[in-house]
C-alpha cells in the first residue's frame, strides 16, 4: 500500500452549479471550485482503513473543529477518531457533519458533535471523492446515493471552508482520464428547461438525468415519481458523460459564454 499526501491551500465544492443565462438557452454558465488539500491512494478495504488512519493521526491534533465527510473511507476515519477519543489519545473534538450518515456514524463512534453555524470555524475536513484527475487535480464529489432533505449547500460550505481538506481515494478514483458523470445541483423550478440547456451544451456527448430518491438509475431520466430533493428544495442532475472527459477542470471551473 502506498499512502501519498500532499497539501495546498484553498477549497473544494463537490457539485457544480447550473446558471441559465437568462439572455439566451444556449449561453451558460457550469461553475465548481475545485482544489485538493491531501490525497491518499489505496487499494482495497484493508488500506481503505489504514489510510482512515493515516487520516486522523497524521493531521487531526486536539481541540480541532472536524467536518465529518460521507463515504466508506470517512466512516472508517470517524469510527477511528471515537477509539482515538475514548482512549484519550486525542481530547477535545468537535465533529461538524456533512451529512445524516456522518451524524449518525459519529453518534455510533462517540465524537462529540456540532451543528454547523455561519461563525464555525473547521479546522480540518475530510470525505470521500469519487474520482481525481491526476493533472488538475479537479475532483468530483456527490455520485454516491444520498437522502432526500440533505443539505448539499451546507455540505458544500462545510468543505470549502475548511482550514485543511483531505480527501480519500482509491487507486482506481485517481486517473488520467475522467468518465463517468458529474452531479450538478439545480433550482427544481423550470428543472426540465434547465436540463434541455445542458444537453444543449454537450451535444450528445452527455446524457442528463433527473436524480431519483427511490430506484437509483431504474427510475428513468426525469427522476420517476420520487425525484431528490435536497434540504433547500434543489434537484440533482447526473450528467452522463458517453465518453472519457479530456479535461475535467473545463467542465468544472467558471467560464461565461
Amino acid at each position: 500500500m502506498a499512502i501519498m499526501a500532499l497539501s495546498s491551500s484553498s477549497s473544494l465544492l463537490p457539485f457544480s452549479n447550473f446558471f441559465p443565462n437568462p439572455h439566451s438557452s444556449r449561453k451558460y454558465r457550469i461553475c465548481s471550485g475545485l482544489s485538493m488539500a491531501v490525497r491518499s491512494s489505496l487499494s482495497d478495504d484493508s488500506t481503505l482503513l489504514q489510510a482512515a488512519k493515516y487520516t486522523v493521526d497524521s493531521f487531526v491534533r486536539n481541540g480541532m473543529v472536524i467536518g465529518l465527510g460521507s463515504g466508506r473511507a470517512s466512516g472508517f476515519a470517524i469510527q477511528y477518531l471515537g477509539r482515538q477519543l475514548r482512549s484519550g489519545a486525542i481530547k477535545d473534538i468537535t465533529g461538524i457533519p456533512t451529512s445524516v450518515d456522518s451524524a449518525s456514524e459519529a453518534a455510533k463512534a462517540g465524537v462529540p458533535l456540532d451543528q454547523y453555524r455561519d461563525s464555525s470555524k473547521i479546522d480540518l475536513t475530510f470525505n470521500d471523492a469519487d474520482v481525481i484527475e491526476e493533472e488538475s487535480l479537479a475532483a468530483v464529489i456527490g455520485r454516491q446515493k444520498m437522502q432526500g432533505g440533505e443539505s448539499i449547500i451546507q455540505e458544500k460550505t462545510i468543505l470549502r471552508r475548511a482550514g485543511k481538506l483531505v480527501l480519500i481515494v482509491t487507486a482506481k478514483q485517481y486517473r488520467g482520464s475522467v468518465d463517468g458523470s458529474i452531479p450538478v445541483l439545480i433550482n427544481s423550478v423550470n428543472w426540465l428547461e434547465t436540463a434541455e440547456e445542458i444537453d444543449d451544451l454537450f451535444l450528445g456527448d452527455a446524457e442528463i438525468w433527473r436524480r431519483a430518491s427511490i430506484g437509483g438509475y431504474a427510475a428513468g431520466p426525469m427522476g420517476g415519481d420520487f425525484p431528490l430533493f435536497t434540504r433547500e428544495g434543489h434537484n440533482v442532475l447526473d450528467v452522463i458523460f458517453t465518453s472519457p472527459i479530456q479535461n475535467l477542470g473545463t467542465i468544472l471551473h467558471p467560464k461565461a459564454v
